[in-house]
């Protein structure tokens, strides 16, 4: 999939591209971006929320799609993979496209270092735009961290944070509730070795 020479992109093109493509791409506003490769802790953080969400969800309409799902949002023109979508009814699919939907109540991203700014701000403008969309998190995969924001009002949100593993993340427009001993259960963290700095023969810190 060559996409150097062409500057700008119609969605039409985009669609055509990414379904012979060998890898994903989303696309914002004629421009095709290239996928980052999910690592392990994103794909077992994705795996255990849609696991546990899958199953609070069984016997209810609400549905949970991962990131094989398609995303447009017509007034950011943007097509994307949120990693994990809830749906509080049936599908509204673009087009009648049923890989493409357009009405998601809840999205999850798994942050990385390189999509973290990305998620949290220009996804996050393009997602408000959405009508249904109420509910945002944010899960950094490197440490226990994640950001919920809720919707409160016509252009209004509010943010929780929480960082502690006994600490329970509640859904605030579906009925779900969730440990971070859950959410991060089997990934593991990278170890960061720093260098002891001394002044005089003396340990720092």
């Amino acid at each position: 999939m060559q996409v150097t020479q062409q500057r700008y992109f119609t969605p039409e093109e985009y669609l055509q591209l990414e379904e012979a493509a060998d890898y994903k791409s989303e696309y914002i506003d004629g421009e095709i971006i290239p996928m980052a490769g999910g690592t392990i802790n994103h794909n077992q953080i994705a795996l255990n929320l849609s696991t546990e969400l899958n199953f609070a969800f069984k016997k209810q309409n609400n549905r949970v799609y991962m990131g094989d799902v398609r995303l447009w949002t017509p007034p950011k023109r943007t097509y994307t993979y949120p990693d994990v979508m809830i749906l509080v009814d049936e599908p509204e699919f673009w087009n009648n496209r049923k890989d493409i939907i357009v009405n998601p109540q809840v999205i999850i991203e798994v942050l990385s270092k390189s999509t973290a700014a990305y998620d949290s701000e220009d996804k996050f403008q393009a997602y408000r735009t959405i009508p249904t969309f109420q509910e945002y998190l944010l899960i950094d995969q490197n440490r226990i961290h994640i950001d919920q924001f809720s919707k409160t009002g016509k252009k209004q949100w509010t943010l929780r944070e929480y960082d502690e593993e006994d600490e329970k993340v509640s859904l605030v427009t579906v009925p779900f509730e969730i440990s971070l001993e859950d959410v991060y259960n089997k990934v593991k963290f990278e170890v960061v070795e720093f260098a002891e700095e001394r002044v005089d023969g003396e340990e720092l810190g």
